[in-house]
């Protein structure tokens, strides 16, 4: 992706219009060739019934194929799901330091969650569990744009009016921006 992003900036930078349009014009066809015979190997593999269950759990075990899918829309894995399986696997850390989160709901890409308790030992415990929340759900969901909680302990900035509080915010990568287009 380094790589490719390297080469976007270059088009970008390019002085000649015309060829700038040419170069993202074509990045954008190869994108919609690219999505659509991995939505065509989706559906050869879902046709194959059990084998094909089996097929996408591996693909969504595996980082690289994992990422290319979320890339083109096709992850096999729900988000919310995948920000429940985050939670899961966060939640012995959580629980160690005397916190807890529960999963209010996923909608348009930002998670809502309510946090719970802290450890009082240590003055900035809030922040460190919002980030140990916030790496595990963007590993495990790296689609999710924001995280969002309420019942945070230590609040630096006023709640908004809905009572949620914005604890990160996912920065749009080139490849989305891509794929949005």
């Amino acid at each position: 992706m380094q790589k490719v992003e390297e080469l976007i900036r270059k088009i970008e930078g390019l002085r000649d219009p015309e060829a700038r349009a040419a170069a993202v014009e074509l990045m954008q066809a190869l994108m919609e060739f690219n999505g659509a015979g991995l939505d065509r190997l989706m559906e050869i593999v879902s046709e194959t019934g059990e084998a094909g269950d089996r097929i996408f759990d591996e693909f969504a075990r595996d980082e690289l194929v994992s990422n290319l899918l979320l890339l083109y829309g096709l992850h096999p894995v729900p988000v919310e799901t995948r920000v429940t399986q985050a939670l899961e696997k966060v939640r012995p850390y959580l629980d160690s330091h005397g916190g807890s989160v529960e999963l209010l709901g996923v909608e348009a890409g930002v998670v809502r969650l309510r946090l719970q308790g802290s450890c009082k030992t240590c003055p900035s415990s809030s922040a460190t569990l919002k980030l140990a929340i916030e790496e595990a759900i963007y590993r495990e969901a790296p689609d999710v744009s924001a995280v969002e909680a309420e019942g945070v302990a230590e609040q630096p900035v006023p709640a908004p009016s809905n009572g949620f509080v914005q604890i990160g915010k996912r920065p749009t990568s080139v490849a989305a921006a891509l794929s949005s287009t």
